[in-house]
């Protein structure tokens, strides 16, 4: 088994050839220096770049406390948040859980439920009905403390901790991680003497799993940080390099998108990489899709998806392209049995390894799609662990942007994610609004 995550860009064709990604290098590696230097615009948002060797043992060790803390006196962690303040911790968690922990009784750490990443009624109600009379602590990640989707889901979970548990001891379990100086959150968190982390100014959500965002709740439901920081650090002295997998990933999907490929498919042949690709089209929607320009991020899950999503992708509109993401080894062994009767024709596999099976539907997914003119890039990862799962997402990152440079935007902001929030607002008549009210609500009654 190898040690890192690799990339192969063989099989870009029939898109293009290799050598006209490899003639984007040139124009990659300044966007590269461009990000690291910090000389392009966003530059303030790139306290990312070289987070995973300078976290400091200080703040590792802290979180870890507040994670054992949690563990000994809850038996469920809410972690508010959305978006990236969501989706990191989502991701990872999903990637090391056991697949039906959910059913099981045994449960050796708290579990990590998530709220504040929509707005759903019958969601919340159903989740308070599960925290009722339970023991459970609340993970509160908001910069301002006002966006309004996690902000509706701490005043309800708040309001019921501190009904069953009373102010004082609820305090003790609530844990804000806010900016350091100002915004609803931090004024409230200093009034009650919630445990606090700071969100960086110069990290942006999208970019924040590596920081207490996903640290905490990663570390709340039992797993090695120091594991996944090691492995992301290895990442961030891997890509200094001028030549390295991010540039090739970065020129890759840019020669595609140049080419007339306008949409990336995420997929995976490893169900527990599902909320990877919703990080990920996150990470590369909201960083590249502005000024009209952008590859579209989609995911699918395969093999399952090959019978809904396959026929679209081997024969529909040729402007798609597919980044698999591999896994090479599995944690687990089962064995395809010998059946006597084999009245479903499967004794051919009798004696196989599952995965075996697995990895010949990817390898034939993989040639029937660029046969049927389908690019692809490949991504292997050695296995489901936090080191690697470490060098995956600081890999993304960096990748994104990279990428986000040469398609010639501002990686770190999101001035598109406004305007839904002011129509939103001015339908609920929010003070401050009424113009915006007057306005909207003419345009409806027309």
């Amino acid at each position: 088994m190898n040690n890192t995550i690799n990339i192969d860009i063989a099989h870009v064709a029939p898109g293009i050839s290799v050598d006209a990604v490899k003639a984007l290098a040139p124009e990659a590696l300044k966007a590269q220096k461009t990000v690291e230097q910090g000389t392009g615009a966003g530059n303030d948002f790139l306290g990312w770049v070289k987070l995973p060797s300078t976290l400091s043992e200080e703040l590792i060790s802290d979180i870890e406390a507040t994670a054992a803390s949690l563990q000994k006196d809850c038996e469920y962690v809410v972690c508010i948040g959305i978006g990236g303040s969501y989706l990191g911790a989502k991701a990872v968690i999903e990637a090391l859980s056991d697949s039906f922990s959910a059913y099981k009784a045994e449960h050796k750490n708290p579990r990590v439920v998530f709220a504040g990443q929509n707005i759903g009624e019958d969601y919340l109600y159903e989740l308070m009905r599960l925290l009722d009379g339970k023991k459970f602590g609340i993970i509160v990640i908001s910069k301002s403390g006002t966006t309004t989707e996690p902000a509706i889901a701490f005043r309800l979970l708040k309001d019921m901790l501190e009904r069953q548990e009373g102010k004082e001891k609820a305090a003790k379990h609530i844990v804000a991680i806010t900016d350091a100086k100002k915004g609803a959150l931090r004024q409230l968190a200093t009034e009650e003497g919630y445990h606090t982390f700071v969100i960086d100014d110069n990290v942006g959500g999208r970019f924040s799993v590596l920081t207490p965002v996903g640290l905490l709740p990663i570390a709340v439901a039992g797993y090695d940080i120091r594991a996944l920081i090691a492995g992301a650090a290895e990442m961030e002295t891997a890509t200094t390099a001028d030549d390295n997998i991010a540039l090739t990933y970065a020129e890759a999907r840019n020669a595609l998108y140049r080419s007339g490929k306008k949409i990336e498919i995420l997929v995976n042949y490893c169900p527990k990489l599902h909320y990877v690709g919703e990080w990920w089209k996150q990470l590369y929607g909201e960083s590249e899709g502005k000024e009209n320009k952008g590859i579209f991020p989609a995911a699918v899950d395969n093999s399952t998806d090959l019978h809904s999503m396959g026929q679209w992708i081997q024969e529909g509109e040729r402007t798609i392209f597919e980044t698999v993401l591999s896994v090479e080894a599995t944690e687990h062994e089962v064995i395809v049995p010998m059946d006597n009767a084999n009245l479903d024709g499967l004794n051919f596999l009798a004696g196989k390894r599952v995965d075996n099976v697995n990895k010949m539907a990817e390898l034939g997914t993989r040639i029937a799609h660029v046969d049927g003119g389908v690019p692809n890039i490949r991504i292997t990862i050695p296995a489901l662990r936090e080191r690697y799962l470490g060098q995956l997402l600081y890999f993304f990152e960096k990748a994104c942007g990279i990428s986000g440079y040469m398609l010639g935007v501002n990686p770190f902001n999101q001035p598109g994610v406004e305007a839904y929030k002011r129509n939103m607002f001015a339908l609920l008549d929010k003070p401050g609004y009424e113009a915006e009210s007057a306005a909207i609500k003419a345009k409806l009654n027309k």
